[in-house]
């Protein structure tokens, strides 16, 4: 899977896509749901910039059920891994990912239970 520059940085240059990246970072694959509850925004709305996520190669998906469930490509340049992390760890307690995060952490059914099924 090759990831061009561009269109990697393109992907990132939206704060939707942004917080989406910090959560997939923080716990490895969500659900659809998931984001959308921990982002309080329409499954539609998440799912666009997920999809803008997915066609740049920056994450990638596979269907339980339902649902679709996400993580960060796990062929992603090692480059573009490195931005990620450097990223991520720069914007570590800060709103609104911290947000963010408690949100998804304060979910009362997460995937494993029936809104994933």
């Amino acid at each position: 899977m090759e990831c061009e520059s561009v269109a990697f940085f393109r992907a990132l240059g939206d704060e939707t896509r942004l917080r989406c990246l910090a959560l997939l970072h923080a716990e490895g694959e969500l659900c659809v749901c998931e984001l959308t509850h921990a982002l309080d925004m329409a499954q539609p709305k998440v799912s666009r910039h997920l999809a803008q996520l997915r066609n740049a190669g920056v994450v990638a998906a596979h269907r339980r059920g339902t649902w679709m469930h996400y993580l960060i490509h796990p062929d992603l340049p090692e480059w573009a891994c490195r931005v990620l992390e450097e990223w991520t760890t720069a914007c570590a307690g800060q709103a609104p990912f911290t947000e963010d995060l408690r949100s998804l952490h304060a979910m009362p059914d997460r995937p494993d239970n029936a809104c994933c099924a």
